[in-house]
């Protein structure tokens, strides 16, 4: 695709791709919005290079030409500002925001479209992000696999993860009930169209219908297909890089490799939908 108005440059086959030429504190012109969009759609996750730090406002206002705003199930904000998630690792964290393999807020029923993430504060080495392709990871499995996944569901819990997760920041959760809900395992990218992966490391609990070790089995199977080299980027950070992923095709896992220090930002995550798997016969009328 040519781009008119924003410099792209594809970092891997599979998925992830920087874009240049945008201030996003700055409204954008509808035409580059749309180029935006257009990347986006096309590369899973961008990486907006050379900005400023955006200021609270500026970064709610960008994420909101995408749709509604999604507020995290557990995790502390900004004080009065509780679209933004304060992503913040230091010597006394007891914990990483994304320190292991995940789709975000996975257990909701509607779980986030994607994630707006812009770093203001980096370790001097280490921090990176990897990020894998569900579209990639699922093309690359058998036919008769394909055919088997698309008949099964699997439950998405949250429990065993938020319960006291963030009680070194002041959060008491006693009393809060953490969302879990059944999705496909495969589901259909309501703008692209294309299938993907839909079961992750850390929120992914049981494959519904099947035995025990059954589910055990698949799921392992499946946690360590999506993680292959080969349907991943890796995102080394620069001061105030703006990250943008789409939830519903996409795993993410920030390292935690930069212990004792720190590395800060702010988080904005945008409303998605319901996952759904369009069969392929409905898939194929509609196309004709």
């Amino acid at each position: 695709m040519a781009y008119r108005h924003i410099d792209v440059r594809t970092l891997t086959p599979a998925v992830g791709a920087e874009i240049r030429g945008v201030d996003l504190r700055e409204p954008l012109p509808d035409e580059v919005f749309g180029e935006v969009r257009s990347a986006f759609l096309r590369h899973q996750v961008v990486f907006f290079k050379e900005q400023e730090a955006l200021t609270p406002d500026q970064q709610v206002a960008f994420a909101r030409r995408f749709g509604g705003l999604h507020l995290h199930p557990a995790a502390p904000h900004l004080e009065g500002r509780p679209e933004i998630f304060v992503i913040h690792t230091h010597k006394d964290s007891k914990i990483a925001n994304g320190n292991g393999w995940h789709t975000d807020v996975s257990c909701d029923d509607e779980p986030p479209l994607g994630t707006m993430l812009q770093l203001h504060k980096l370790p001097g080495q280490g921090g990176d992000t990897l990020f894998a392709s569900m579209y990639a990871a699922w093309d690359a499995l058998s036919a008769p696999m394909q055919a088997f996944l698309e008949t099964l569901t699997a439950r998405h819990e949250s429990e065993h993860i938020y319960r006291g997760r963030y009680s070194d920041r002041n959060v008491d959760d006693t009393g809060k009930v953490y969302p879990e809900t059944s999705h496909p395992v495969c589901r259909t990218h309501p703008e692209t169209g294309r299938r993907a992966l839909y079961v992750n490391r850390a929120f992914t609990t049981r494959i519904e219908g099947l035995g025990v070790a059954e589910s055990k089995a698949l799921l392992n199977f499946l946690f360590e297909h999506v993680e292959q080299e080969r349907f991943q980027v890796r995102f080394k950070w620069e001061v105030n890089d703006m990250a943008f992923w789409d939830n519903r095709c996409l795993q993410h896992h920030a390292m935690w490799d930069y212990w004792p220090e720190e590395r800060k930002g702010h988080r904005v995550t945008i409303q998605g939908d319901r996952p759904y798997l369009v069969p392929l016969e409905a898939a194929a009328a509609a196309a004709e």
